[in-house]
């Protein structure tokens, strides 16, 4: 299994964000407990899932790690200079993972376990990489426990997030805004710097 760290740094085979606003905080309130990752894009080209932006200049990813969870829910918002009020959800993209750890510079990484949920604002649902998560099961990388918790997982975050996508808007603003709050009253950057380049 991959290991991947929030920030998506390229050192783990991610987006190449190590130069992007990295914030990392615990949150408890009451709609929420668990670990707060926030990149903020500050440069870039933009890229798409689709016509669906994922990735680009002005963008934000908001990444919850909820408590007793095996996912990581990323909520990306579109550049706020499009809307007159709160910035909009272009895609959710959940991984499914094993666990959870913690690099030496102490960064967030989770293990992924393969199987994705991708969905959008106006109920777009995909399951992704269903296919590498049989074929590294059928090659014993996975116990059949593993693969049987990993399917499970992914149903669960289908029932309980694409069921009702406002709610789940509504959800992650609500952190968001919790979040940016913070940030306004000076909580640090976890990991600072602007990318000067192209991912």
């Amino acid at each position: 299994m991959k290991r991947k760290r929030l920030d998506r740094d390229s050192k783990t085979g991610g987006w190449g964000f190590e130069q992007h606003p990295y914030y990392q905080m615990r949150v408890d309130i009451d709609i929420f407990h668990g670990l707060v990752c926030l990149i903020q894009l500050n440069s870039g080209k933009k890229h798409c899932w689709g016509k669906t932006a994922v990735c680009g200049k002005g963008m934000t990813w908001l990444q919850l790690i909820p408590d007793g969870k095996s996912h990581v829910i990323t909520a990306k918002y579109l550049p706020k200079k499009f809307f007159r009020k709160n910035r909009k959800i272009s895609i959710w993209y959940v991984d499914i993972i094993e666990n959870i750890e913690y690099d030496t510079d102490g960064v967030a990484v989770f293990i992924d376990k393969y199987l994705d949920a991708i969905f959008t604002p106006r109920g777009d649902v995909h399951i992704d990489d269903r296919d590498e998560l049989d074929e590294v099961y059928q090659s014993g990388e996975l116990s059949k426990e593993q693969y049987d918790a990993a399917l499970s997982e992914c149903d669960l975050v289908v029932d309980g997030l694409c069921s009702d996508i406002v709610k789940t808007e509504i959800f992650c603003s609500k952190i968001l805004s919790y979040v940016n709050g913070r940030i306004e009253k000076g909580e640090k950057q976890f990991k600072e710097g602007i990318h000067n380049g192209i991912f």
